[in-house]
């Protein structure tokens, strides 16, 4: 990998790590991890240079998610795919999303006896998707896949399947399409501290959903009405996260609900999320979310929500793709892996 992919990931990982704080932070500029003036640069050089070879894929098959389905045909219909092995820099590895452990195996195995590429990084220059990732097995295809290929998730993952050194979570797409197109501009005020979705296929709510159902200063909805009506959107890690990147757009700072690290946010590599979004805890209840969300506020606020903005469009999916949307960063994100270590010839032959 990266060493300075690598280094990014540690340094937001930590950040994740340390309890949330009403003290005010400095400001940043940017939603972005590394400076406008190095992304987009590398951004041109990955659209005129990167290039992906595609494996026939087992059977012919579909995937269940949206975004699974728009990643996969954007890159299947794109610039960056290759006839030519030689000149790829990464090898995508296609497959049905109900395959068992034992018919993965095989076809890994496959790679191995039809193809000589797998054994020039050990996989480690492979990717594949898969909506929760791939948990542990004994075998050795499985294991070598899991653990050196690059694993391209819906978000959330399940706890263990995912590996945030190197593994990749596409942004989610919303289930519906949310109401207004623009987010709050100049002295617009919001009505709400928060809006909580209320998500009705979860068969038990926690304790703190319950209390900010019936706190005034929430809105709680099945379907998002107007999301610019309050200041943040809070998201149960866990639950319903597709609609993510509308928030983010739409000027809705989100925070995300959990009482553990969280390693799998979307375009980890990419957003800098200790700006743009505040993670806290359900343990102290609505009070302590409310402490927390009423301790961030004026300029602060402000350049979180801006920042959220900017950072929205990368969340966008079209039919047909465009510059910088969700499909181009996870294009980017792949980009930034393409330095991996390969054996020397004689040790793979």
């Amino acid at each position: 990998m990266a060493t300075s992919s690598s280094l990014s990931l540690l340094l937001l990982f930590l950040s994740l790590l340390t309890p949330t704080s009403v003290h005010p932070k400095p400001l940043q500029d940017s939603p972005y991890l590394s400076p406008a003036t190095v992304l987009f640069p590398d951004f041109d050089r990955m659209l005129a240079t990167f290039k992906i070879y595609v494996y026939p894929p087992p059977t012919p098959f579909t995937f269940a998610t949206p975004s699974e389905s728009l990643f996969h045909a954007s890159l299947l219909n794109s610039r960056f795919i290759t006839d030519d092995p030689d000149e790829a820099h990464l090898f995508y590895v296609p497959f049905p999303p109900d395959l068992p452990s034992r018919s993965l195996s095989g076809l890994v195995a496959s790679l191995r006896t039809n193809f000589t590429f797998w054994y020039r990084s050990l996989g480690a220059d492979h990717f594949f998707l898969s909506r929760a990732g791939i948990g542990h097995a004994p075998d050795r295809n499985v294991l070598e896949l899991k653990k050196n290929s690059v694993q391209i998730s819906c978000f959330p993952t399940t706890s263990g399947h995912f590996f945030p050194h190197k593994d990749v979570i596409l942004p989610p797409v919303p289930s519906s399409p949310l109401a207004l197109p623009h987010a709050r501009v100049g002295k617009e005020t919001a009505t709400f501290l928060g809006f909580m979705r209320r998500d009705e296929e979860q068969e038990s709510q926690s304790s703190l959903v319950e209390e900010v159902e019936g706190d005034p200063e929430f809105l709680v909805e099945s379907e998002p009405s107007d999301l610019t009506r309050s200041k943040f959107c809070l998201f149960v890690y866990g639950g319903d996260g597709s609609w993510l990147g509308e928030a983010l757009r739409l000027g809705c700072v989100p925070v995300v609900i959990t009482d553990r690290p969280i390693q799998d946010m979307p375009l980890i590599d990419v957003v800098r999320w200790s700006e743009i979004a505040v993670f806290v805890g359900s343990r102290g209840g609505v009070a302590e979310l409310k402490r927390v969300l009423g301790g961030i506020g004026g300029e602060q606020y402000e350049q979180m929500r801006g920042l959220g903005v900017t950072a929205g469009r990368h969340f966008v999916w079209n039919e047909v793709p465009q510059p910088f949307d969700a499909f181009h960063m996870v294009m980017y994100q792949l980009w930034l892996r393409r330095h991996t270590i390969r054996y020397a010839r004689r040790e793979w032959m």
